[in-house]
C-alpha cells in the first residue's frame, strides 16, 4: 500500500500478515502434515508454526510481512544512528533524518512543553465564529491523505479527502480528486451497524473522545463528546459503502468550482478552496457526489460549537502521538487495545522508526537502497518480472472466450506497463520541508503542510509515469493503475519472498506469486476499466465484458461463504479486487514457473515436487495470526480478505489437485466447472 503521511498512526501498527524461515525453500517445519490438504491447505501448511507461535503484546498479529518489516525497522534505526553520528551539513538529508528522531525521542522536552503546542491550534478553532470561519478551517485542515484505487486511508479524519493522481480523462496530467471523509474510525460499517460488538465499541469510543478533550483543558468533556460521536454518525451515514467505492465509472465525476455551491450547499466552497489553496483549480473528479452533498449539508445544519469540538478533537487525535505520553497512552488504549486487541504499544525507537518513515521516506530510501539492494538482486528480480510477464502474454493468447480486439487491448496493457524493482528512478525532494532538532510538533506540523503543498503542486503538470509511492524499506508491493504501473520495494525481495539460493519452485509459489498478484491487478474489478495509458475507457467487447462480470461474481459469491466469526463472514464484493488478483496471480505464476524449467524435470526437495513445493510456498506466504479484534477490523472495513482464505486460493487451480491428489469429498474440493477461471 501506499503509504500516507498520517500523525494518527504513530502509537500504533497497523497488522500485516508474516512467519519464520529455517532453509532456503519451503519449511517442513511449519507444516503440518496431519491435516489433509484437500480439507485445510492453509493449516497443512502452516499448522506447526501457528501452533507453536504467540502474538507478541505490542502486535496486532504476525506473520511472513511483519518479520520482514521488523528486519527492515531495525536497518533503517541502524541507518538513522548512523545519520545521527555523521557530520552531515544543516539542510542535508542525513541532518533532517537525524534531526526528525532526536526530536521525537527526546520525551523529556516534549513533557516539558505539555499541551502547549496545542494551544495557538485550539484557539484558532475557538474564534470561529460563523460557518464562513467554519469553511475556511475545514479548507485549511485538507489534505492529501487518500489514495483511492490502493486503498489506502481511504478514509480522512479531515472532513474530505484530497488525492493528487493522473486524471481520469486526462491521463497526461496530475488532477485533484476529493473524497469522502470525517471519520475517525476505520469504516463506516463502525457507526452504522446495529450489532453488539459494534456498540459496545461505540460506547468506549465516546468515553476515548472525553478523555482526548480533557487532556486538551476543555470542560464538559463528557457532553461535546457526545455531539461530536453523534456528528461523525451523521457523517458516516452519508457515506459510500467500501465496495461502491470500487464502481470506477461511478467515481468519475467532474466538478466545476460552481457545480460544489449547486451541487453540495452548506459549505462557503469558494472560501473553503481558497483556504486549501485551491481556489485556481479549473475542475475536481468528486469520487462520491451524494457523500459531499450530505456532508455539506451537515455543515449547514448541525450548531457551530459542535463543529468546534469535531475540529479540535481531530487535531488533538492526530497529533496524540506527539504529545505528553498521558495523550499517546490514551490514544493508545482505544485504537490499540480496544480497536485491535493488541495489549501494548511498539518500543518507542520502533515508533521513531515509523515517524522518519512518514515524513522523510526517500532520504531514508536512498541509504537502504544503497546498502541493502545490490545490482546482482534488482537483475534477479526485473528476470523474474519478465517471465510473469510473458507468461500473461500467453494466458491471454490462450484465452477461448475473449474476442481479439479486446485481447489486443489487453496485451497493449502489459506491453507498457512499468515495472518499478527496487526503487525509484528519481527520489522525493524534502527541500521545502524545515526540520528543527527540539521541534517534533513543529516538524509534525510543517511537514504535513509540506507534503500537502508538494501534492498540490503537481496538479495540471504532465504525468511522471515511472514516479513511485512506496519508499525501498516497505515491505508490499503496489499496481497503479492510473499510471500502468508497479513498484516491489527492495524490503519485500528478500527470503522468504525471494531468496537466490532456494529452489525455482519455491521462489515462483512465494514472490512470483506475489509478483503475479500485482500483474493481475491490471486486469482486476478496477483495473479492466483502465486502458493501456490509464485512461478511464472501455476497451472490453460487451460479450467479453459480461464474461468477465459474470466470472467475477462467482468469485465474490465463493468468497462470501467464508466465515471467520459465527456473526461475521468475508465480503465478496469489497474483497473482489484483491481476490482477482490472487487467483490470477497464482496461475500466472504457476505458467512461469514452468516455463523456468526449460523442459527440464522439477527437482524434490524433501521428498516433495516441484508442483508441491510451488502451492506450499504460495500458502505459506499467508501463514500469520491475528488477535480476533484486529481481525474483525480487517474483514469490516479492508479490502484484502484474511490470510487462511488467500491461501485457499488454490481450490481454483486445476494443477492444485493434482499436485494433492484432492478428491470429491474433501472440504476444499470445487468441481471444475465451479472453479473460477478469469485470465
Amino acid at each position: 500500500m501506499k503509504p500516507i503521511f498520517a500523525l494518527a498512526a504513530l502509537s500504533l501498527l497497523p497488522f500485516i500478515p508474516a512467519h519464520a524461515q529455517e532453509t532456503h525453500g519451503i519449511s517442513i517445519a511449519n507444516m503440518d502434515t496431519s491435516v489433509k490438504p484437500g480439507d485445510d491447505f492453509y493449516l497443512y501448511a502452516n499448522g506447526n508454526w501457528i501452533k507453536r507461535t504467540e502474538i507478541p503484546a505490542d502486535r496486532a498479529g504476525i506473520g511472513v510481512f511483519t518479520t520482514l518489516a521488523d528486519l527492515s525497522n531495525k536497518r533503517t534505526a541502524d541507518l538513522i544512528e548512523e545519520a545521527a553520528k555523521s557530520a552531515a551539513p544543516a539542510g542535508s538529508g542525513q541532518r533532517k533524518i537525524a534531526d526528525l528522531y532526536n526530536s521525537y525521542m527526546n520525551e523529556a522536552a516534549i513533557e516539558s512543553r505539555g499541551s502547549a503546542p496545542l494551544r495557538p491550534h485550539l484557539e484558532a478553532i475557538l474564534a470561529i465564529k460563523n460557518k464562513t470561519d467554519l469553511s475556511r478551517a475545514l479548507g485549511e485542515t485538507l489534505r492529501a491523505d487518500v489514495d483511492a484505487l490502493n486503498n489506502t486511508n481511504f478514509h480522512t479524519p479531515n472532513l474530505f479527502g484530497l488525492w493528487v493522481a493522473p486524471g481520469f480523462n486526462d491521463s497526461d496530467h496530475y488532477t485533484a480528486y476529493l473524497l469522502q471523509g470525517g471519520l475517525e474510525l476505520p469504516d463506516r460499517e463502525y457507526y452504522t451497524s446495529d450489532t453488539p460488538h459494534m456498540h459496545d465499541l461505540m460506547t468506549k469510543y465516546q468515553t476515548h473522545v472525553a478523555a482526548m478533550l480533557r487532556l486538551a483543558g476543555f470542560d464538559n468533556a463528557e457532553s461535546r463528546a457526545a455531539n461530536v460521536v453523534s456528528l461523525e454518525h451523521a457523517i458516516a451515514e452519508k457515506h459510500i459503502p467500501l465496495e461502491e467505492n470500487e464502481d470506477i465509472h461511478k467515481a468519475n465525476n467532474t466538478w466545476q468550482p460552481s457545480d460544489f455551491t449547486t451541487k453540495a450547499p452548506g459549505i462557503d466552497w469558494p472560501e473553503f478552496f481558497r483556504a486549501a489553496g485551491l481556489d485556481k483549480q479549473s475542475s475536481f473528479i468528486v469520487w462520491q457526489p451524494t457523500a459531499f452533498t450530505g456532508e455539506s449539508a451537515l455543515v449547514a445544519s448541525t450548531p457551530l460549537d459542535t463543529w468546534k469540538d469535531w475540529l479540535a478533537y481531530h487535531l488533538i487525535e492526530n497529533y496524540a502521538g506527539i504529545l505528553p505520553k498521558a495523550f499517546a497512552d490514551e490514544r493508545f488504549a482505544f485504537f490499540g487495545k480496544t480497536l485491535t486487541g493488541t495489549p501494548q504499544q511498539r518500543p518507542r525507537w520502533q515508533r521513531g522508526v515509523f515517524v522518519v518513515n512518514g515524513l522523510l521516506g526517500d532520504e531514508v530510501g536512498k541509504l537502504y537502497a544503497q546498502r541493502y539492494f545490490p545490482p546482482e538482486a534488482k537483475a534477479q528480480a526485473q528476470a523474474m518480472v519478465a517471465n510473469l510477464i510473458a507468461a500473461f502474454h500467453k494466458r491471454i493468447d490462450a484465452l477461448t472466450w475473449m474476442a481479439p480486439a479486446t485481447k489486443a487491448e489487453a496485451q497493449a496493457k502489459l506491453d507498457t506497463l512499468y515495472v518499478g524493482i527496487g526503487y525509484p528512478e528519481t527520489w522525493e525532494d524534502y527541500s521545502n520541508l524545515e526540520i528543527k532538532p527540539d521541534d517534533v510538533f513543529g516538524n509534525f506540523w510543517r511537514g504535513s503542510l509540506a507534503a500537502y503543498h508538494r501534492e498540490i503542486g503537481r496538479l495540471g503538470t504532465p504525468v511522471d509515469r515511472h514516479r513511485w509511492c512506496m519508499t525501498p524499506q516497505t515491505v508490499n508491493a503496489v499496481n497503479l493503475p492510473l499510471q500502468n504501473g508497479l513498484n516491489f520495494p527492495a524490503a519485500i525481495l528478500q527470503p522468504p519472498f525471494f531468496d537466490p539460493q532456494a529452489p525455482a519452485a519455491s521462489n515462483y509459489g512465494a514472490i512470483g506469486s506475489v509478483i503475479g498478484h500485482e500483474i493481475s491487478h491490471t486486469f482486476d474489478s478496477e483495473g479492466a476499466a483502465f486502458d493501456s495509458k490509464g485512461r478511464v475507457r472501455n476497451w472490453w467487447t460487451p460479450e467479453d465484458l459480461a464474461h468477465f462480470n459474470a466470472a467475477t461474481a462467482k468469485l465474490a459469491a465463493q468468497y462470501d461463504t467464508y466465515m471467520p466469526f459465527p456473526d461475521l463472514h468475508v465480503h465478496g464484493k469489497q474483497t473482489l479486487g484483491e481476490n482477482i488478483a490472487d487467483v490470477a496471480g497464482i496461475a500466472a505464476a504457476y505458467d512461469g514457473y514452468h516455463a523456468s524449467l526449460n523442459g527440464s524435470p522439477a527437482p524434490e526437495q524433501h521428498g516433495f515436487s516441484g508442483d508441491q513445493q510451488f502451492f506450499i510456498a504460495f500458502a505459506q506466504n499467508w501463514g500469520s495470526k491475528a488477535r480476533e479484534a484486529a481481525l474483525r477490523q480487517q474483514v469490516v472495513g479492508d479490502p484484502h480478505a484474511p490470510a487462511e482464505y488467500r491461501a485457499a486460493t488454490v481450490r481454483n487451480i486445476d494443477a492444485w489437485y493434482d499436485a494433492f491428489t484432492v478428491k470429491p469429498g474433501d472440504k476444499l474440493y470445487l468441481a471444475p466447472p465451479d472453479r473460477v477461471r478469469i485470465w
